[in-house]
């Protein structure tokens, strides 16, 4: 049995549904990404779970227990908290916002546990200061251990680092993940960063307009994408419409071994699929940088433009390397 288990989750808005019949389960100490577009519902979705927000249909059961029907109101849910602001007290030293979920502790053991929680997080010798005193990274961290002071059966993550820095988002997200991992903490992790998410997630669950399109791993969405919407929202790829014949994707003057029955298909071509070469006829009109590479924009003949790392402006031609079909098996 899941740990979480939302099945048909449906929330409107207007009359208007903007979480449509979503599912999803968690397994016992795993994070999953929920990943889409500003927009999506993916964040409804988390306010669902978490009780802030009412379903219309769907049921959400946590280990069994149904927190839907009836409803169960958020403090009685068991699940932690952390949004994008951090949302500390502002009024409370580190060490009383890390103590504020305790408070049904008796006092030597709240004591004691909220200085575990101050090791864990690399905050000692903070716990006296305010939140003012404190950097961004430091406030999320105190935001991070005060949903992890009660020990939650699972962690809601809303888009935790957005507000951060890209050099400090990136190196507190490895060490709160690592942190996440140690402790074996179930989560649900709600971002539109496609790097976070593949990075940090042991399954992706991507979202588009209040459905969930695809749930896998890493590897998964990006090698077999479901769907054009997967496939062109992560990794950066573009859609070329192919024919296969005798079992090869015909690339222009190139034919591609793929092992797919004959027809019309999708590829989704990303920029290291491609190289200079006999292929397809294109013409390079204009660089940019993808990561620390510069990549050149390349329209094929056809009209449908893609990446290709190492391309000079003007005409060129283009070998396919790499075959990666949408919605292949």
């Amino acid at each position: 049995m899941s740990l979480l288990a939302v099945d048909g989750l449906t929330v409107r808005f207007g009359g208007r549904a903007v979480v449509d019949g979503v599912d999803l389960h968690i397994e016992e100490g795993e994070v999953l990404a929920l990943l889409g577009p500003s927009g999506c519902g993916k964040s409804t979705s988390l306010r669902a779970i978490a009780g802030l927000q009412r379903a219309d249909e769907g049921r959400i059961v946590l280990e069994g227990r149904s927190l839907s029907a009836p409803f169960v109101p958020p403090e009685r849910r068991g699940v932690g908290l952390v949004f994008q602001d951090g949302a500390v007290f502002p009024h409370l030293s580190v060490r009383r916002n890390l103590g504020f979920g305790l408070q049904g502790l008796p006092k030597p053991e709240r004591t004691q546990r909220v200085g575990e929680l101050l090791a864990l997080l690399g905050l000692d010798g903070l716990g006296d200061r305010m939140p003012h005193q404190l950097s961004g990274g430091q406030r999320q961290r105190v935001a991070l251990g005060r949903a992890l002071g009660p020990r939650p059966r699972l962690l809601l993550l809303d888009e935790p680092f957005a507000s951060l820095d890209a050099a400090l988002k990136v190196s507190l997200r490895e060490d709160l993940f690592a942190l996440l991992r140690s402790l074996r903490t179930t989560a649900l992790l709600v971002t539109h960063d496609q790097d976070e998410a593949l990075e940090v997630a042991d399954r992706v669950a991507v979202m588009h307009e209040g459905r969930v399109e695809q749930v896998g791993t890493a590897e998964a969405i990006l090698e077999r994408p479901a769907t054009p919407f997967v496939a062109g929202f992560v990794g950066g790829g573009a859609l070329v419409p192919v024919t296969v014949e005798g079992g090869c994707v015909v690339w222009g003057s190139q034919r591609v071994p793929c092992g797919r029955p004959d027809g019309d298909a999708s590829l989704v071509v990303r920029a290291d699929d491609l190289s200079v070469g006999e292929g397809w006829s294109a013409t390079a009109t204009g660089s940019r940088v993808r990561g620390a590479r510069r990549a050149t924009r390349v329209t094929l003949d056809g009209g449908v433009a893609v990446d290709v790392v190492g391309v000079h402006e003007g005409a060129v031609s283009v070998r396919l390397e790499r075959v990666r079909f949408v919605g292949s098996e």
